[in-house]
């Protein structure tokens, strides 16, 4: 499935930080905007409110699809999102939620809280938490079908295995 950059680059974006957890220092959030956002610099503080924010933002993985816009439209809010468009570099004009200038955390915070926005409104069912009992990892489908449960295909397999063997138990 294709997604508009915010939609899709920026939930996945969310995912991965949602999946570091506690471990966001500034080296591995320079490494999961590598190629996806123009951030250069993240200061020990700034990790620690990034981190912060991603915890509101696995609120939102976790919900069922009919909670996330009240969720959503509250990162919204707090991240201070003033959309406008933008030609800069050449590229065709596309949407920018915070002002270029703008720190990482309120750039990270408005583009995950904008990217959300997009897959809730576009296709709600395509992110969660991962189905496998015991794991606890968000994901963003990008499968061409969109049925995706689980966090990669290891989950999906170790569950199908398990269903298996208490089937032929039976």
């Amino acid at each position: 499935m294709h997604f508009n950059p915010y939609g899709g680059a920026a939930a996945q974006i969310a995912s991965d930080l949602i999946n570091l957890g506690d471990a966001a220092s500034p080296a591995t959030l320079l490494a999961i905007f590598k190629n996806r956002m123009v951030i250069t610099t993240v200061k020990e503080h700034e990790a620690a409110d990034i981190a912060a924010w991603s915890k509101r933002l696995r609120t939102v993985f976790e919900a069922d699809p009919d909670q996330r816009v009240d969720l959503v439209n509250a990162l919204l809010r707090d991240s201070a999102s003033q959309p406008y468009i933008s030609t800069h570099d050449g590229k065709a004009p596309h949407l920018h939620y915070v002002d270029e200038h703008a720190g990482p955390v309120a750039r990270v915070r408005a583009y995950t809280a904008g990217g959300l926005a997009h897959l809730v409104c576009d296709a709600p069912d395509r992110f969660g938490i991962c189905s496998r009992e015991g794991c606890d990892t968000a994901y963003v489908d990008i499968s061409r079908n969109g049925r995706r449960r689980f966090c990669t295909t290891r989950c999906a397999t170790r569950v199908h295995v398990a269903d298996h063997r208490t089937r032929q138990m039976i």
